[in-house]
């Protein structure tokens, strides 16, 4: 089942990018697509709020793209993948935004990110609603008898299909 972000709001930075936040970002995340094309890039870095004008901006959304508030922009709507196009406009990597949005050096963020990402603690909710699920066939089961029953399973479907190809 889809969560919220209302579910989402005790964990800063966390939005839910569903068909409501898609339609809110709509606009903001056409301009940074048009960013793809050189010439837009041209037009835009000439005059960044004239070439804003091309779309139908809420004032929140041209403020966030002319300050460069990337996690604002999310917020708004903007699509994290549409959102670095404008990182890259201004010659940054998408590594350089994400330390930006997370607050930490480009350096750290590497080493974070090198050594398996955020923690999970770092992504769940306190009221433990967000834990990862596990299935009702698999719970309680470890690795390894988790492993065995796949293979079963594996093997199972192995043998009826050479069954059925006998006749």
């Amino acid at each position: 089942m889809a969560r919220t972000q209302q579910e989402y709001d005790d964990i800063p930075g966390t939005y839910v990018f569903d068909a409501e936040r898609a339609k809110e970002g709509y606009h903001l995340n056409m301009f940074c697509m048009s960013l793809m094309k050189d010439q837009n890039r041209k037009a835009f870095k000439a005059d960044e709020a004239k070439y804003l004008d091309r779309f139908p901006l809420t004032q929140e959304q041209r403020d966030a793209i002319l300050n460069r508030q990337y996690n604002r922009m999310l917020e708004l709507g903007g699509n994290i993948y549409f959102t670095a196009k404008l990182g890259a406009t201004d010659g940054h990597s998408f590594q350089h935004i994400a330390a930006i949005m997370t607050g930490s050096t480009q350096e750290d963020y590497a080493k974070m990110m090198l050594a398996g990402g955020r923690s999970v603690e770092g992504n769940r909710s306190r009221s433990g609603r967000d834990q990862p699920g596990k299935s009702a066939k698999s719970k309680g089961k470890s690795k390894k008898e988790k492993s065995e029953s796949k293979t079963s399973k594996s093997k199972s479907k192995s043998v009826k299909k050479a069954r059925s190809k006998r006749g």
